[in-house]
């Protein structure tokens, strides 16, 4: 399933998106992350060991719920399924990212903990 048109601008700027993941019980877990879409998935970096990266390893479901930063009644959610997970060319993501969202190269580098791209197919998407 394809982003529709009319929200390809939350992909632009800076609109954080709150991304959903399962932890081990069943619960919950939603943490605010950077997202970009490259036409086919969305995108997601973080690093490999965090509590969002062993969710998303062991059960590959996700929600996404991104807000226009412009105007808070406007959003897109998006249900999906990660396809891939990589560090090939994770490093260089995390760096546009930054730019975007933070108009500098990313600053936080662990290279105990490499970074990582979840590659995420869009199965549902609704917004208003």
């Amino acid at each position: 399933m394809e982003i529709p048109s009319q929200y390809l601008d939350l992909f632009k700027k800076r609109a954080f998106a709150h991304l959903a993941t399962l932890m081990p019980d069943g619960s919950p877990q939603v943490t605010p992350v950077w997202v970009d879409y490259d036409g086919k998935f969305i995108l997601v970096n973080s690093s490999k060991g965090r509590q969002k990266d062993r969710n998303m390893r062991r059960d590959a479901h996700v929600a996404l719920e991104i807000q226009d930063p412009d105007n808070p009644y406007r959003y897109i959610a998006i249900r999906g399924i990660i396809l891939e997970i990589t560090e090939e060319g994770a490093e260089k993501h995390i760096n546009e990212l930054s730019m975007r969202y933070k108009g500098k190269p990313y600053d936080r580098v662990d290279p105990k903990n490499p970074r990582v791209i979840y590659k995420i197919e869009p199965l549902k998407v609704s917004g208003h």
